[in-house]
């Protein structure tokens, strides 16, 4: 095994610093009996104010940009270098867990507090981010924050409102933001070199391997539709079995269709059915018309459309074959964000040197990753988070795993500005 820049006791202590300081961060909450913190909201403005302490400290110039991202900049061996963007995001859902983003955020500040506390300095200058809005909890559009920096908000966005009917607009005003000003967080394409974000597993790949960590290949693409069959309604106890138009039968053959196809397909291919609805919904009367949304997800578009035909058309064909219709409406449409090779190559390369041995793996839930590869390279690496559990107080993370994910971290962050030169 390679030795590594960092020794495992000076890993060892930055791990121990980033547990208490999300520990610190999870404080500022919206409510007291769970961490919620979104957008806009004085609770993000106090987590950026303490992230930006801890930049400064790590010898970091720092800045809130105009869609309230916090950024900080450790400066390159010559001022003015392309920057090396490292981060993640400082929001949560409601009642949410404590290293979703965050833990991502507080382990890049560290790569940059082992290299200032040794007054050294990089081909590539290191910015670290803290995104606003990842999660879109507030407004229900995500990305706000990652999108703010490659300047592609959709000019709806800032009349777009939350649940009590404040607009993103009218929330950017109350805590001293300009939504007139908005692209002035955009980042010229020459400013960056390529992006990387540590991030938590959320599943249960790791854990299954016994692995610390691992590097991530695609965040996979998701399809969202709104499906419906359509029966016809009866008494349950006089329309004969043969004669019926049951909407919810067919709907149930569909799923168990959805659920062994899936499998069969592709490993990494996942499709859900979340929601079910029936009408009239009584129980004495045949459902005559159900309701229900498919989720279908895979780290690459091909395969991942292939199986969504697959599913759909034999939606039609059971429908057709029961005397009832099928219609679908997709609302919801991400394309697979392939995470770059050579990013891949060297964070495998840092994962080997600390843990022996790397394992590449698709992201299956988004990230600010998605947003930022349409502007520059990007790469992810993942921890583990015990059961995979996340969106969920009973997030957990190992102080031994982080460490080994800021040893890899400050590893690759080296080689990658490094092979710049």
């Amino acid at each position: 095994m390679n030795k590594s820049l960092m020794t495992a006791s000076e890993a060892q202590i930055a791990a121990a610093r980033v547990m208490a300081r999300c520990d610190a961060l999870a404080e500022i909450s919206e409510s007291e009996d769970g961490l919620t913190r979104v957008y806009l909201s004085p609770e993000q403005l106090r987590a950026n104010a303490r992230v930006g302490e801890w930049m400064q400290a790590a010898g970091m110039t720092t800045w809130q940009d105009a869609v309230g991202n916090i950024c900080g900049r450790y400066e390159a061996a010559q001022a003015g270098a392309q920057a090396l963007l490292l981060g993640s995001h400082l929001d949560t859902v409601r009642n949410a867990g404590r290293y979703d983003g965050m833990l991502g955020v507080l382990s890049a500040i560290e790569t940059v507090q082992w290299l200032h506390d040794r007054q050294q300095r990089l081909p590539l200058a290191i910015e670290i981010v803290g995104f606003g809005d990842e999660e879109g909890t507030r407004f229900g559009i995500t990305l706000l924050g990652s999108r703010g920096i490659t300047g592609s908000w959709p000019e709806s966005w800032v009349t777009h409102p939350d649940g009590n009917g404040i607009t993103v607009a009218e929330a950017m005003q109350d805590v001293g933001f300009d939504a007139a000003k908005i692209h002035d967080a955009a980042r010229q394409v020459n400013d960056i070199a390529a992006y990387l974000e540590l991030h938590i597993e959320q599943g249960p790949c790791l854990e299954q391997e016994d692995l610390a960590l691992g590097v991530v290949t695609a965040i996979n693409g998701a399809r969202r539709l709104n499906c419906s069959f359509i029966g016809e309604a009866g008494h349950a106890g006089t329309v004969p079995m043969t004669h019926r138009k049951d909407a919810l039968a067919a709907a149930a053959e569909w799923m168990v269709f959805i659920e062994h196809t899936t499998q069969e397909h592709d490993p990494q291919l996942v499709a859900t059915v979340g929601t079910l609805s029936c009408l009239p919904g009584a129980v004495n009367v045949i459902p005559g018309e159900v309701q229900l949304s498919l989720d279908v997800r895979g780290p690459q578009d091909e395969p991942l459309e292939r199986l969504l035909s697959t599913l759909l058309t034999q939606a039609q064909a059971i429908a057709l074959r029961r005397g009832l219709t099928f219609s679908a409406n997709e609302y919801y449409h991400i394309a697979a964000t392939a995470c770059d090779a050579r990013l891949q190559q060297a964070l495998s390369h840092a994962v080997e040197t600390v843990q022996g041995r790397s394992l590449s793996l698709p992201s299956g839930a988004g990230h600010d990753a998605i947003a930022i590869a349409e502007r520059w390279p990007v790469g992810m690496l993942f921890v583990r988070n015990h059961r995979g559990i996340s969106h969920h107080p009973a997030e957990s993370v190992q102080t031994a795993d982080v460490a080994l994910g800021v040893q890899a971290y400050l590893q690759a962050v080296c080689d990658i500005a490094r092979a710049k030169e």
